[in-house]
């Protein structure tokens, strides 16, 4: 967890954030004695006006954009739910950890919960809402968030750290907060607590809301989707991708053409052949002959694939996030933290431990997993000769040798550090100065800026850097510490040449570049700059699971209409009108899902789940009647969403089921039925 300090404007330039223990999970929890729940200090901003003690919390007001939903929310909109405010920026590694919690309690509470992302941003590319609905993709976030550039919002909570959780009752008062990793227990029981309460209460309200999420839109249909790392091998004519949203490593030639695929394309962990084995966020990647090793940073994994045979192994790592520092230990018994890139040098395995902010090593012969560089503490603070172990890093997240020295990205400070890979020199700093000193200034020494680089790579003496956030490549010359922009801005076309780059590799007078927010490779010609897409033939975007052959029709309300006689042969049209409740409108947005089906005798004879395209009511559903002939039941569900008309962020769905009783009559001329629902809590009959 990472603090500002006291006094200071949030999101201004400090030469260091204040650490609060330095610890994976800071948190300031003190039990409520009047209330026994989780909680901290409540802030002392005037915005938060009391009633008693009890305490409103701030309306959402002064975000410049709100992504993953339909339109802004306002709390008053969520009165009846628990909503659960996080605070977060998408660069902090501690606001990346704590989103699967958050989605583990959204999954659990899903009537119940409603979390709203707040994004406050710590560097200048952060304020952008089009970065900010990428990490919504790339982090695969299922709840609204509101880009809080200006920081309005930080400031009428008083919030002081990344990432800060608020707790917010269903009648809109806060009862908590707590700040870092590791809350998921904490906010597991005070949700249980609030639930049960205001049932008793009847103020919480348990109907499902929708939110028009940016998946809905961009779902990863290209081959690659937001690639993090990748590997050149020139000696084997392979190219290594770690297609890290796809969840998979993608292995071509150096021209692009498939040669294999690892992983399923869902997320998980297994091991086993190359089309059952299962990544999660897959990053870094280091090669020996035929065995790739792969930094699994979402499952906390090194895992090795057998380049030969076809299979996935686990080598190092628990599956679960490790918390312990200061020590190792046999390799699949230590957990890890969130290991973002990798370096292979004979029998060791050199890991960016972003989430330790650790550099540590892996013995590949012995089998045994230690820190190396790094106390832990998240810092700019060079080593003394001999002791790498008292340096302090933020974030390693790209790594890169000359055999002698290990050449780190260390994103959070925007900088590039040094350390000898032998252990008697000094853990030194080329470029980079602080956590709050970063922007994009070429030149030599302390005055160089770079803005959270993800990369780095040696050739010819020369640092190339994925400069990640400033969108472009600079070149750094380690013994003058001087940095020159080699690559970026637009092309002749007026498009950018890249778009968040962080990975690099070289092979055949090549640049490979994991542009990753552009979901391509590209491919720079050292000697002439030419920029060109790395053209992927045979790789195709890894198959969706399947959906529900039953779409779920959540508290319908339902209709029986009288009988009607069809004729055996033609088709049926049903013409569906709905009428929402006052106030609300239908999203055209939301995908609208319908199940019809034929019935005879109570069983089910035949049925087809579609999802219709028209947004225009009424919707006509074509049923062919050839498929009725033999029943004696006809039944249509919908499930829909309506979006309050004042806030279209906030959506409600709901559900409704016609039944139509059936005769046949090959003289019958009736080849339409009027399907009508009214707004309302009651069922029809005979409509």
């Amino acid at each position: 967890m990472t603090s500002i300090p006291p006094g200071s404007q949030a999101g201004m330039r400090s030469r260091r954030w204040l650490l609060l223990g330095g610890l994976p999970v800071a948190t300031v929890l003190v039990v409520l004695a009047a209330f026994d729940r989780w909680w901290t200090r409540m802030p002392a901003s005037q915005a938060l006006a009391q009633e008693g003690a009890r305490v409103k919390a701030p309306e959402l007001d002064g975000g410049v954009a709100w992504l993953n939903c339909a339109g802004p929310i306002r709390l008053r909109d969520l009165r009846g739910k628990i909503v659960v405010l996080d605070f977060w920026t998408l660069c902090c590694i501690n606001c990346i950890h704590t989103l699967p919690d958050l989605a583990k309690l959204e999954k659990k509470y899903p009537n119940e919960l409603v979390v709203i992302g707040v994004h406050s941003a710590k560097f200048d590319n952060e304020k952008n809402s089009e970065s900010i609905r990428k990490a919504i993709l790339r982090y695969e976030i299922s709840h609204p968030v509101v880009n809080d550039a200006n920081m309005r919002i930080w400031q009428a909570y008083d919030v002081r750290a990344w990432p800060t959780l608020y707790v917010i009752d269903p009648e809109g008062y806060i009862v908590g907060r707590g700040s870092g990793e590791g809350l998921y227990e904490a906010l597991d029981e005070v949700i249980a607590k609030l639930i049960k309460e205001h049932r008793k209460k009847k103020t919480l309200n348990d109907q499902p809301l929708h939110f028009d999420l940016a998946r809905f839109k961009e779902r990863g249909d290209g081959p690659l989707f937001f690639p993090g790392k990748v590997l050149a091998d020139a000696e084997g004519n392979r190219l290594f991708i770690a297609d890290s949203t796809h969840h998979r490593i993608v292995i071509t030639d150096l021209q692009g053409n498939k040669l294999a695929i690892a992983g399923s394309g869902e997320p998980g962990h297994a091991d086993g052949p190359f089309a059952k084995a299962m990544f999660n966020d897959p990053q870094g990647l280091a090669l020996r002959g035929d065995t790739l090793y792969v930094a699994d940073r979402k499952n906390h994994l090194i895992r090795a694939l057998n380049l030969q045979n076809q299979t996935v192994i686990t080598v190092a790592g628990t599956g679960s996030q490790g918390h312990d520092r200061g020590s190792g230990g046999p390799a699949l018994q230590t957990g890890l933290n969130s290991p973002w890139d990798l370096f292979l040098k004979g029998d060791t395995l050199y890991i960016a431990m972003a989430g330790h902010h650790q550099i540590w090593t892996l013995d590949l012969a012995k089998k045994q997993l230690a820190p190396y560089a790094g106390n832990g503490r998240e810092d700019i603070v060079d080593g003394p000769v001999g002791l790498p172990s008292r340096a302090c890093f933020a974030q390693p997240s790209g790594l890169a040798s000359d055999g002698k020295t290990l050449f780190v990205a260390d994103s959070e400070v925007s900088a590039i550090r040094a350390v000898p890979l032998d252990g008697k020199g000094e853990v030194s700093t080329i470029v980079g100065q602080g956590l709050f000193e970063f922007g994009d200034i070429d030149g030599v020494g302390d005055k160089v800026r770079l803005q959270h680089a993800l990369g780095v790579l040696v050739l010819d003496g020369k640092l190339y850097v994925a400069d990640t956030y400033n969108s472009k490549l600079k070149v750094i010359d380690p013994a003058k510490r001087s940095c020159t922009t080699f690559l970026g801005g637009k092309d002749a076309n007026g498009e950018p040449l890249f778009n968040e780059p962080a990975g690099l590799s070289h092979a055949q007078g090549k640049l490979y570049v994991a542009d990753t927010n552009a979901h391509r490779i590209r491919v720079v010609d050292l000697k002439t700059k030419a920029v060109t897409t790395l053209p992927l033939r045979g790789v195709e975007p890894p198959k969706r699971a399947a959906e529900d052959e039953r779409p779920i029709f959540p508290n319908p309300r339902r209709t029986t209409l009288a009988a009607a006689t069809l004729p055996p042969h033609g088709d049926l049209a049903l013409n569906v009108a709905l009428r929402v409740a006052r106030g609300f409108k239908l999203n055209p947005a939301a995908p609208m899902r319908c199940l019809i089906e034929s019935l005879s005798s109570g069983k089910v004879t035949w049925s087809e789940a579609r999802t219709l395209n028209d947004r225009s009511p009424p919707f006509v559903v074509s049923v062919p009647l050839a498929k009725l002939a033999s029943s004696d039941l006809l039944r249509l569900s919908l499930v829909y969403y309506e979006c309050s008309e004042g806030s279209e962020g906030v959506c409600r769905i709901k559900s409704h089921i016609w039944e139509v009783p059936l005769k046949f009559d090959p003289t019958s001329s009736v080849r339409s039925l009027e399907l009508r629902a009214l707004a309302g809590n009651t069922d029809d009959k005979k409509n």
